[in-house]
């Protein structure tokens, strides 16, 4: 009897849990009216389309071919110290940023070299390589490629210069990054997390070829099917993330298994809460202090690459997805999108900024120094 009643009260627990995302996401529906409540809609509903499931997505498949095969691909990776650059620099050109984020949490926990760490955020174009591909296919697959060379040479020379341990002393050594992702995980929320995130596969495979979901699946009760689904698989994995902080801890024992499944939502969750954070910062930035983008690049060609690289400083896909909007627009020209497809790092750069500082910004301003060279040189020797 006492045994059921605290599974009651479990399961009680787990209900008013669910709550929060369900509340929330009705009330940015209602309140649309409200441009603060639109531009926080729109921006946990594209960081979870957009992002979050394609990291989720590369995490399944990066823990899953682990287990299938039996290896461990990080160990693997940490023993050939001569291919773990390209190796790095390959998992970042990966449309997306999931294979990115592998690369930087591995760093983080003490297991690969700075110079991985330097090639992968050099090679990734984030989640504007979908979009980049799917308008330019032959221009995109050249910026893929492009990324993969620069990241791999960059990665050599800095490992070259300071050694695999450079700035080792700023994350510490083997950092447990699965205890710092932990989050308030059950049976029944993981359940819950799955069943939104199987449709947002869907859904995000549909808009990174431009396809409008909400358009398409809009119906007589909901104008914005596809952006609900992807607001309450947002909140919920804020709230899933963050949930810890307020003493809410979940199944301890369930927590600390290491499946696949519940490896993939504690990584998704981490990275879904800076994501989200980094697309509120620039869209609220954007809205508070009326920027116009095409203000700036307007008049000033010869500096379209360095504000092109600039941009690409700011953590998360949101600006650089912008910045190739602008690029097929015919605002931008080619050499400001190669300056930013080089210098920006994607949703990657989260995880560096959450643990350790200093390697981030060491990393991406070292990510511009390709970027200024390859960019101007395009400028001048071909445009």
């Amino acid at each position: 009897m006492a045994t059921g009643g605290l599974q009651s009260r479990a399961n009680i627990k787990h209900c008013l849990f669910i709550m929060v995302p369900v509340l929330l996401a009705g009330y940015l529906m209602t309140n649309t009216e409200s441009k603060l409540a639109d531009i926080l809609f729109t921006a946990i509903a594209d960081s979870y389309l957009q992002v979050s499931t394609f990291v989720a997505a590369t995490f399944l498949l990066f823990y899953g071919v682990e287990k299938l095969l039996n290896i461990d691909a990080t160990a693997a990776l940490r023993k050939a110290t001569v291919w773990q650059v390209p190796v790095a620099a390959a998992l970042g050109a990966m449309p997306g940023c999931g294979g990115a984020i592998i690369v930087v949490t591995q760093y983080v926990s003490g297991r690969l070299s700075f110079g991985s760490v330097v090639a992968v955020l050099t090679a990734t174009m984030g989640d504007a390589a979908f979009l980049l591909i799917a308008q330019e296919p032959m221009t995109g697959l050249a910026m893929v490629l492009l990324g993969f060379v620069i990241g791999t040479v960059s990665g050599w020379i800095v490992n070259f210069i300071h050694g695999r341990d450079f700035l080792r002393g700023e994350t510490g050594k083997e950092t447990d990054i699965e205890h710092i992702n932990e989050d308030a995980s059950t049976p029944f929320l993981d359940g819950i997390w799955l069943v939104i995130m199987l449709p947002g596969f869907i859904l995000a495979g549909l808009l990174a070829f431009q396809i409008d979901a909400d358009a398409l699946l809009a119906n007589d009760y909901l104008d914005k099917p596809a952006s609900l689904l992807g607001v309450l698989g947002g909140v919920l994995a804020i709230t899933m993330r963050l949930a810890p902080q307020f003493g809410i801890k979940g199944d301890l024992a369930f927590s600390g298994c290491g499946s696949i499944l519940r490896r993939t939502i504690a990584d998704t969750n981490f990275v879904t809460v800076w994501v989200v954070g980094a697309y509120l910062a620039f869209d609220l930035s954007v809205y508070f202090f009326a920027i116009d983008l095409k203000q700036v690049f307007s008049g000033y060609t010869i500096f379209s690459p360095m504000i092109a690289i600039l941009i690409g400083f700011l953590p998360g896909c949101g600006p650089q997805v912008l910045v190739t909007t602008m690029y097929l627009a015919g605002i931008l020209p080619l050499s400001a999108q190669i300056g930013n497809a080089i210098s920006n790092d994607g949703d990657a750069l989260f995880p560096a900024i959450a643990i350790a500082p200093k390697v981030a910004v060491v990393a991406t301003l070292y990510s511009a120094v390709p970027a200024v060279i390859v960019s101007y040189g395009w400028m001048f020797l071909v445009e």
